[in-house]
Protein backbone atom coordinates (compact mmCIF):
# COMPACT_ATOMS: atom_id res chain seq x y z
CA UNK A 1 0.00 0.00 0.00
CA UNK A 2 1.97 2.69 -0.77
CA UNK A 3 1.52 6.96 -1.67
CA UNK A 4 -1.27 8.35 -3.64
CA UNK A 5 0.86 11.21 -4.89
CA UNK A 6 0.87 12.43 -8.12
CA UNK A 7 2.90 10.46 -10.55
CA UNK A 8 2.33 13.21 -13.40
CA UNK A 9 5.10 15.10 -14.32
CA UNK A 10 3.67 18.39 -14.09
CA UNK A 11 2.78 17.30 -10.49
CA UNK A 12 -1.42 17.42 -11.10
CA UNK A 13 -3.79 14.44 -11.79
CA UNK A 14 -4.60 15.90 -15.07
CA UNK A 15 -4.47 14.48 -18.91
CA UNK A 16 -5.85 10.59 -19.25
CA UNK A 17 -3.77 7.97 -17.19
CA UNK A 18 -2.23 6.74 -20.18
CA UNK A 19 -0.72 10.39 -20.61
CA UNK A 20 0.50 9.97 -16.89
CA UNK A 21 2.59 6.99 -17.12
CA UNK A 22 6.37 7.80 -16.85
CA UNK A 23 8.86 5.10 -16.67
CA UNK A 24 11.61 6.88 -16.34
CA UNK A 25 10.68 8.24 -12.75
CA UNK A 26 10.66 5.72 -10.09
CA UNK A 27 6.82 5.72 -8.03
CA UNK A 28 6.33 4.10 -4.46
CA UNK A 29 3.28 2.05 -5.49
CA UNK A 30 5.31 0.32 -8.02
CA UNK A 31 8.40 -0.22 -6.02
CA UNK A 32 6.60 -1.47 -3.35
CA UNK A 33 4.91 -3.87 -5.82
CA UNK A 34 8.96 -4.71 -6.65
CA UNK A 35 9.46 -5.18 -2.85
CA UNK A 36 6.90 -7.95 -2.63
CA UNK A 37 8.14 -9.85 -5.77
CA UNK A 38 5.40 -8.58 -8.19
CA UNK A 39 5.89 -7.91 -11.68
CA UNK A 40 4.19 -3.90 -12.25
CA UNK A 41 7.59 -2.13 -12.17
CA UNK A 42 10.16 -0.29 -14.26
CA UNK A 43 13.63 0.01 -14.64
CA UNK A 44 13.13 3.13 -12.55
CA UNK A 45 11.29 1.58 -10.26
CA UNK A 46 13.55 -1.45 -8.83
CA UNK A 47 17.17 1.14 -9.26
CA UNK A 48 15.24 3.50 -6.58
CA UNK A 49 13.97 -0.08 -4.67
CA UNK A 50 17.31 -1.31 -4.83
CA UNK A 51 19.03 1.77 -3.56
CA UNK A 52 16.85 1.66 -0.60
CA UNK A 53 16.98 -1.53 0.09
CA UNK A 54 20.95 -1.50 -0.18
CA UNK A 55 20.55 1.15 3.29
CA UNK A 56 18.21 -0.81 4.97
CA UNK A 57 18.14 -4.62 3.57
CA UNK A 58 15.09 -5.97 5.16
CA UNK A 59 12.86 -3.28 3.66
CA UNK A 60 10.94 -5.83 1.92
CA UNK A 61 10.09 -7.60 5.61
CA UNK A 62 8.96 -4.67 6.02
CA UNK A 63 6.95 -4.13 3.25
CA UNK A 64 5.51 -7.63 3.64
CA UNK A 65 4.70 -6.99 7.44
CA UNK A 66 3.13 -3.26 6.83
CA UNK A 67 0.90 -5.14 4.87
CA UNK A 68 -0.32 -8.14 7.12
CA UNK A 69 -0.96 -4.89 9.37
CA UNK A 70 -3.51 -3.54 6.55
CA UNK A 71 -5.19 -6.84 7.06
CA UNK A 72 -5.11 -7.18 10.59
CA UNK A 73 -5.83 -3.42 10.91
CA UNK A 74 -9.01 -4.16 8.34
CA UNK A 75 -9.88 -7.40 10.03
CA UNK A 76 -10.11 -5.84 13.73
CA UNK A 77 -12.27 -3.01 12.46
CA UNK A 78 -15.20 -4.99 10.61
CA UNK A 79 -15.34 -7.61 13.66
CA UNK A 80 -14.55 -5.77 16.63
CA UNK A 81 -15.28 -1.92 15.76
CA UNK A 82 -18.40 -3.21 13.35
CA UNK A 83 -17.02 -0.77 10.38
CA UNK A 84 -18.89 -1.62 6.96
CA UNK A 85 -17.53 1.44 5.31
CA UNK A 86 -13.73 2.10 4.43
CA UNK A 87 -11.83 4.60 2.76
CA UNK A 88 -8.05 3.37 1.28
CA UNK A 89 -5.86 5.95 0.84
CA UNK A 90 -2.94 4.89 -1.26
CA UNK A 91 -4.16 1.98 -2.40
CA UNK A 92 -0.93 0.42 -4.39
CA UNK A 93 -1.44 -2.17 -7.17
CA UNK A 94 -3.58 -4.92 -5.74
CA UNK A 95 -2.30 -7.97 -4.68
CA UNK A 96 -3.78 -11.03 -1.60
CA UNK A 97 -6.53 -9.87 0.53
CA UNK A 98 -7.15 -6.47 -0.31
CA UNK A 99 -9.08 -4.10 1.95
CA UNK A 100 -12.33 -4.88 0.60
CA UNK A 101 -11.61 -9.03 0.67
CA UNK A 102 -11.10 -8.82 4.10
CA UNK A 103 -13.40 -6.50 5.46
CA UNK A 104 -16.28 -8.39 2.65
CA UNK A 105 -15.00 -11.90 4.41
CA UNK A 106 -16.63 -10.79 7.91
CA UNK A 107 -19.47 -8.47 6.65
CA UNK A 108 -19.89 -8.99 2.91
CA UNK A 109 -21.90 -5.50 2.84
CA UNK A 110 -18.96 -3.78 3.67
CA UNK A 111 -18.40 -0.69 1.05
CA UNK A 112 -14.46 0.13 0.25
CA UNK A 113 -13.22 3.26 -1.96
CA UNK A 114 -9.99 2.70 -2.89
CA UNK A 115 -7.76 6.19 -3.51
CA UNK A 116 -4.66 6.30 -5.87
CA UNK A 117 -3.54 8.17 -8.86
CA UNK A 118 -0.86 5.86 -10.41
CA UNK A 119 -2.20 4.99 -13.74
CA UNK A 120 -1.01 1.33 -13.11
CA UNK A 121 -3.01 1.26 -10.23
CA UNK A 122 -6.05 2.46 -11.84
CA UNK A 123 -5.77 0.00 -14.58
CA UNK A 124 -5.56 -2.94 -11.98
CA UNK A 125 -8.11 -1.50 -9.49
CA UNK A 126 -10.64 -1.60 -12.16
CA UNK A 127 -9.80 -5.05 -13.18
CA UNK A 128 -9.51 -6.87 -10.25
CA UNK A 129 -11.59 -4.81 -6.89
CA UNK A 130 -14.16 -6.50 -7.65
CA UNK A 131 -16.69 -6.44 -4.49
CA UNK A 132 -18.90 -8.95 -3.34
CA UNK A 133 -22.85 -9.01 -4.46
CA UNK A 134 -23.84 -7.37 -1.68
CA UNK A 135 -21.31 -4.75 -0.75
CA UNK A 136 -19.28 -2.59 -3.40
CA UNK A 137 -15.85 -1.16 -3.94
CA UNK A 138 -14.85 2.03 -6.01
CA UNK A 139 -11.73 3.53 -7.27
CA UNK A 140 -11.06 7.41 -7.26
CA UNK A 141 -7.85 8.37 -9.30
CA UNK A 142 -6.60 11.43 -6.94
CA UNK A 143 -4.10 12.94 -4.71
CA UNK A 144 -3.70 12.52 -0.90
CA UNK A 145 -2.90 15.78 -0.98
CA UNK A 146 -5.94 17.08 -2.42
CA UNK A 147 -8.34 15.85 0.16
CA UNK A 148 -11.39 18.15 -1.52
CA UNK A 149 -11.08 16.07 -4.13
CA UNK A 150 -11.36 13.02 -2.95
CA UNK A 151 -14.06 13.90 -0.45
CA UNK A 152 -15.93 15.46 -3.21
CA UNK A 153 -15.89 12.62 -5.70
CA UNK A 154 -18.84 10.95 -7.08
CA UNK A 155 -18.01 7.89 -6.34
CA UNK A 156 -16.68 8.36 -3.10
CA UNK A 157 -20.36 9.68 -2.64
CA UNK A 158 -22.22 7.06 -4.57
CA UNK A 159 -20.33 3.65 -2.51
CA UNK A 160 -19.97 5.67 1.10
CA UNK A 161 -22.68 7.64 3.46
CA UNK A 162 -20.70 10.16 5.45
CA UNK A 163 -23.28 10.21 7.92
CA UNK A 164 -22.08 6.77 9.30
CA UNK A 165 -18.62 5.66 10.39
CA UNK A 166 -15.68 5.19 8.31
CA UNK A 167 -12.36 3.07 8.09
CA UNK A 168 -9.79 5.67 7.04
CA UNK A 169 -6.84 3.53 5.73
CA UNK A 170 -3.87 5.47 5.87
CA UNK A 171 -1.42 2.59 5.55
CA UNK A 172 2.41 3.58 4.50
CA UNK A 173 1.55 6.53 2.28
CA UNK A 174 1.77 9.59 5.03
CA UNK A 175 6.06 9.01 4.71
CA UNK A 176 5.67 10.35 0.85
CA UNK A 177 3.89 13.73 2.53
CA UNK A 178 6.92 16.01 3.40
CA UNK A 179 6.13 18.79 6.49
CA UNK A 180 5.96 21.50 3.51
CA UNK A 181 2.95 19.74 2.67
CA UNK A 182 1.23 19.57 6.22
CA UNK A 183 0.76 16.29 6.63
CA UNK A 184 -1.04 16.81 9.78
CA UNK A 185 -3.56 19.52 8.46
CA UNK A 186 -4.64 16.92 5.74
CA UNK A 187 -5.18 13.78 7.89
CA UNK A 188 -7.59 16.61 9.67
CA UNK A 189 -9.08 17.70 6.71
CA UNK A 190 -10.44 14.09 6.26
CA UNK A 191 -11.20 12.77 9.88
CA UNK A 192 -13.43 16.37 10.01
CA UNK A 193 -15.10 14.93 6.89
CA UNK A 194 -15.68 11.63 9.37
CA UNK A 195 -18.83 11.33 12.27
CA UNK A 196 -17.68 10.12 15.64
CA UNK A 197 -17.43 6.39 15.80
CA UNK A 198 -15.09 6.47 12.76
CA UNK A 199 -11.72 5.40 12.91
CA UNK A 200 -8.23 5.77 11.38
CA UNK A 201 -5.92 3.13 10.82
CA UNK A 202 -2.63 4.47 9.76
CA UNK A 203 1.30 3.34 9.60
CA UNK A 204 4.90 5.12 8.99
CA UNK A 205 8.31 4.40 8.29
CA UNK A 206 10.79 5.25 11.08
CA UNK A 207 14.49 5.42 11.82
CA UNK A 208 14.39 5.18 15.74
CA UNK A 209 14.58 1.28 15.62
CA UNK A 210 17.44 1.27 13.83
CA UNK A 211 21.23 1.40 15.40
CA UNK A 212 22.34 5.30 14.66
CA UNK A 213 25.02 4.10 11.80
CA UNK A 214 22.33 2.52 9.36
CA UNK A 215 19.67 4.92 11.05
CA UNK A 216 21.72 7.55 8.91
CA UNK A 217 22.24 5.65 6.13
CA UNK A 218 18.59 4.62 5.54
CA UNK A 219 17.94 8.86 5.70
CA UNK A 220 20.43 9.77 3.41
CA UNK A 221 18.81 6.50 1.31
CA UNK A 222 15.06 7.64 2.11
CA UNK A 223 15.94 11.41 0.99
CA UNK A 224 16.94 9.78 -2.33
CA UNK A 225 15.33 9.03 -6.35
CA UNK A 226 13.68 12.56 -7.20
CA UNK A 227 9.99 13.43 -5.83
CA UNK A 228 8.82 10.30 -5.98
CA UNK A 229 11.33 8.10 -3.73
CA UNK A 230 11.24 10.60 -1.42
CA UNK A 231 10.50 9.32 2.08
CA UNK A 232 9.69 11.30 4.70
CA UNK A 233 10.87 9.25 7.89
CA UNK A 234 9.36 10.21 11.71
CA UNK A 235 9.63 9.09 15.01
CA UNK A 236 7.08 8.12 17.46
CA UNK A 237 6.10 11.03 18.57
CA UNK A 238 5.75 12.64 14.91
CA UNK A 239 3.42 9.52 14.01
CA UNK A 240 1.48 10.11 17.28
CA UNK A 241 0.60 13.72 16.13
CA UNK A 242 -1.53 12.41 13.62
CA UNK A 243 -3.75 10.86 16.20
CA UNK A 244 -3.99 14.00 18.16
CA UNK A 245 -7.84 13.92 19.56
CA UNK A 246 -8.32 10.30 19.04
CA UNK A 247 -8.81 7.77 21.01
CA UNK A 248 -6.22 4.89 20.55
CA UNK A 249 -7.18 1.40 20.62
CA UNK A 250 -5.19 -1.27 21.83
CA UNK A 251 -2.19 -2.07 22.29
CA UNK A 252 -1.43 1.70 20.72
CA UNK A 253 1.24 3.25 18.72
CA UNK A 254 3.63 0.39 18.28
CA UNK A 255 5.60 -1.60 15.49
CA UNK A 256 3.18 -2.60 12.91
CA UNK A 257 4.93 -6.07 13.14
CA UNK A 258 3.85 -6.16 17.15
CA UNK A 259 -0.12 -4.77 16.46
CA UNK A 260 -2.10 -7.77 17.07
CA UNK A 261 -0.15 -10.07 15.43
CA UNK A 262 -0.75 -12.90 18.08
CA UNK A 263 -1.69 -15.03 15.29
CA UNK A 264 1.15 -14.52 12.91
CA UNK A 265 3.44 -16.95 12.44
CA UNK A 266 6.23 -17.60 14.70
CA UNK A 267 8.95 -16.35 14.70
CA UNK A 268 8.21 -12.96 14.14
CA UNK A 269 10.57 -10.37 12.50
CA UNK A 270 12.23 -8.32 14.95
CA UNK A 271 10.70 -4.36 15.53
CA UNK A 272 14.38 -3.79 13.87
CA UNK A 273 13.96 -5.21 10.73
CA UNK A 274 10.53 -3.79 9.83
CA UNK A 275 11.18 -0.64 11.38
CA UNK A 276 7.26 0.83 10.83
CA UNK A 277 4.92 2.30 13.04
CA UNK A 278 1.17 1.68 13.36
CA UNK A 279 -1.60 2.36 15.11
CA UNK A 280 -5.62 2.44 14.71
CA UNK A 281 -7.72 5.15 16.87
CA UNK A 282 -11.42 5.72 16.74
CA UNK A 283 -12.63 9.12 16.47
CA UNK A 284 -14.98 10.65 19.30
Amino acid sequence: MEAALSTDTHGTTGGSPSDRIDTTVAHPARRYNYWLGGKDNFQADRESGDVMAAAFPTIRISALENRRFLQRAVGYLAREAGIRQFLDIGTGIPTASNTHEVAQAVAPESRVVYVDNDPIVLAHARALLTSSPEGATAYIDADLRDPGRILAHPELQRAIDLSQPVGLMLVAVLHFVPDTDDPYALVRRLLDALPAGSYLAASHATHEYLPPEIAEQAKVAAKGGGPHGLINLRTRAEFTGFFTGLDVVEPGITSVAEWRAESEPQPRPSVVEVSMYGGVARLP
